[in-house]
Parts: C-alpha cells; sequence; structure tokens
C-alpha cells in the first residue's frame, strides 16, 4: 500500500509523539508498505493557519495520515471529496492543553473543523478518544493503539532497584522538552519551598520554546538552585539511559498528556512516575502504587510527595518496584503497530 504520511519538520525529532510517529513508519516500511513522509515547516500557529493558501496533499496514494499537531495547515487542504481515505492520528488535542479559556475557545473551533474533515483516526488513548468523540457530533472510523514503550529493552531488575533505593540522596529526573505544558516550574517551585537533599536531572531541548525555557534558567539562578539541578539538553540512548538507571522517581507534572509514554519508559527503570489529574496520566499512573497524580501546578503536593520518597526509602523501594510490574503489563509495540495496519487495509479498501 502507498502511504503518505504529513508532519511538522523531522521525523527524528526527540519526542513522545514523534517517537509514535517514526516507529510507525518504521514498522509499515518494514511490512512492505511504502510511506511518503510529507513535511511541513514547523512555525508558529498563526502561520500554520496560512499553509492552507497553498498546500494541497499528494495524488497517486491509498492512505494518507496526517498527525493532529497539523491540523490548522490541513483544513482546506482537506475540504471537499477525497481522493483517498484521510486519517488523524491524534496524540491529543491543543484545545485540551492549560491555558485562557478564550484562547481554548479559539482553538477548540479550528481543532473541530479539522476533525471533521478527515475519515477515522488513530488515537494513542482512551482518554483522546474520548477527548475527540465528545467534540464531534458523530463517531468516525477509529483504533486506539497504544505507543512503542519499549525502545530500552528488557526492564532493570528488582535487585538493582533494592540497592539504588538506598543511595543518596533523592536522584529526580524530569525528562520532556524544556515547554510550559509539560510542567518543569511546578518540579523547581516544590524543590525550593520544602528544602531537602536532593538532585534533580532535566532532560529536553531547551529550545523548543525559549520565551519559558529563559525564566526556568533564571529560577533555577535566583533560588540558588543551579548546584542541584542540572539542565542537560537533548539526550539520548545510552546518556539517557545512564541517567534513567541513576534516578529515584520521574516527574514530569505536565498541565496535559494526551497518553505519557515517558511514564512507562521511566517505569522501566522501576521509576514511580509523578504526574497530573488532567489528561491520561491516569491511564499509567495508579495514585500510591505507581506514583502519584497532583493537580496540575500543586507544587505543594508535589513537595510533600517528595519528602515521602526521600524519607521513606521502603516507601520509594515499594513504588519502583511496583512501576516496573505496571511497565510488564504493558501491551506490546508490535500488537499496536499491526493493529493500526490491518485498521488502514480496512479503510483502504
Amino acid at each position: 500500500m502507498h502511504i503518505g504520511f504529513v508532519i511538522y519538520g523531522s521525523l527524528d525529532t526527540l519526542s513522545g509523539g514523534y517517537l509514535y510517529d517514526r516507529k510507525l513508519v518504521e514498522y509499515l516500511r518494514s511490512e512492505g508498505d511504502t510511506v511518503d513522509i510529507i513535511s511541513l515547516p514547523w512555525r508558529n500557529y498563526a502561520a500554520h493557519l496560512t499553509d492552507n493558501l497553498w498546500f494541497r496533499p499528494p495524488k497517486n496514494l491509498d492512505i494518507l495520515i496526517q498527525d493532529e499537531l497539523n491540523h490548522p495547515s490541513l483544513i482546506f487542504a482537506n475540504r471537499g471529496k477525497h481522493p483517498y481515505p484521510i486519517i488523524s492520528l491524534v496524540h491529543h488535542l491543543r484545545c485540551s492543553e492549560l491555558r485562557p479559556k478564550w484562547q481554548n475557545v479559539f482553538y477548540r473551533l479550528v481543532e473541530k473543523q479539522y476533525l471533521k474533515s478527515v475519515d477515522g483516526f488513530i488515537f494513542n488513548s482512551k482518554t483522546t478518544e474520548t477527548v475527540v468523540n465528545n467534540l464531534l457530533e458523530n463517531r468516525k472510523s477509529s483504533i486506539v493503539a497504544y505507543p512503542p514503550t519499549k525502545r530500552f529493552g528488557e526492564p532493570i531488575s528488582e535487585e538493582e532497584i533494592i540497592s539504588r533505593a538506598q543511595t543518596n540522596p533523592l536522584r529526580i529526573l524530569f525528562l520532556g522538552n524544556v515547554i510550559e505544558r509539560k510542567g518543569l516550574h511546578t518540579l523547581l517551585k516544590a524543590v525550593s519551598i520544602r528544602p531537602l537533599a536532593f538532585r534533580v536531572d532535566v532532560v529536553g531541548s531547551l529550545t523548543s520554546e525559549p520565551k519559558y525555557a529563559r525564566p526556568i534558567q533564571e529560577f533555577i539562578t535566583h533560588n540558588n538552585l543551579s548546584s542541584f539541578v542540572h539542565l542537560h539538553g537533548s539526550l539520548d540512548k545510552e546518556p539517557l539511559i545512564e541517567k534513567l538507571k541513576g534516578a529515584h522517581t520521574l516527574v514530569v507534572p505536565s498541565s496535559y498528556e494526551g497518553y505519557g509514554i515517558v511514564y512507562l519508559e521511566g517505569m522501566c527503570f522501576g521509576l514511580p512516575a509523578i504526574g497530573t489529574t488532567v489528561g491520561a496520566a491516569g491511564e499509567i499512573i495508579e495514585d500510591g502504587k505507581t506514583g502519584y497524580l497532583i493537580e496540575p501546578n500543586d507544587s505543594a503536593s508535589l513537595a510533600v510527595h517528595l519528602k515521602s520518597l526521600a524519607e521513606d526509602r521502603g516507601l520509594l523501594t515499594r513504588l519502583s518496584i511496583n512501576a516496573r510490574k505496571r511497565y510488564l503489563r504493558q501491551p506490546s509495540w508490535e500488537t499496536s503497530a499491526e493493529s493500526i495496519r490491518n485498521f488502514l487495509y480496512s479503510i483502504a479498501k
């Protein structure tokens, strides 16, 4: 089958959403399908809306997948009768993110028009499926296919987890691009309001949202956290594995996650995850058992949980072992990818 795949920028971008896209393309190609990457330039939202003046879907495809992130660029291109089915791969909706209400009213209108223009959906979670279906009057053909979470191979052993839990200080890992939605500010406020022996490693791009990253760096300096908080930029492969192995807990208090691959990747290394109650983190994190769920921006509650993990290493050990067990229960990416391919073939007929 000849498949087109619309994305912004490079398929090699380091994020959970792009990992999903990349692994899906790899799987489809390995099964003998031809996949053409159609890359639109990455700009701001207003500029993306102007893409509608010139972008048109290519001809001679059997089916077209569009990463829903590209929705502002594709509304006009999707109008009218489609020469082949158009499927939207939805990681999460922009209008689900935490921002002023008037902005989300606008984004919701634009996204709704886009969602109505496609023929079906690939969802990364049941949460995303529910959010999209609640926005539309009529359901479309769809499939929920969980993201790839086993890029690091087999999980570390329980023996390694037990040994690591006894080391000091508490080592906290934040893994995600330094953008407001990921909530690094919530973590930094938590460690500044409740002093404890800790180290925070921040792994993620500092250039994705410079207007947010600069105040973060200033906060670290002004609150005398430079000796405890280390900004590493983007890491991959062995350098990233080293940070995951050395951490005690993964903290990514996002204002919204459509799924949260990062939480499961941390659990491969026995890291209890701390996320928020908004979005799909609750599909992965069982509060008090494999980690904790806090309200977005709730630095005080996060500080309490970090203090508990630092002072009670028995608690840390139990949550770490539970996190590893949760990782082992996750369905394989091969199962998800095969189901997506079967879905695409059924739609393309």
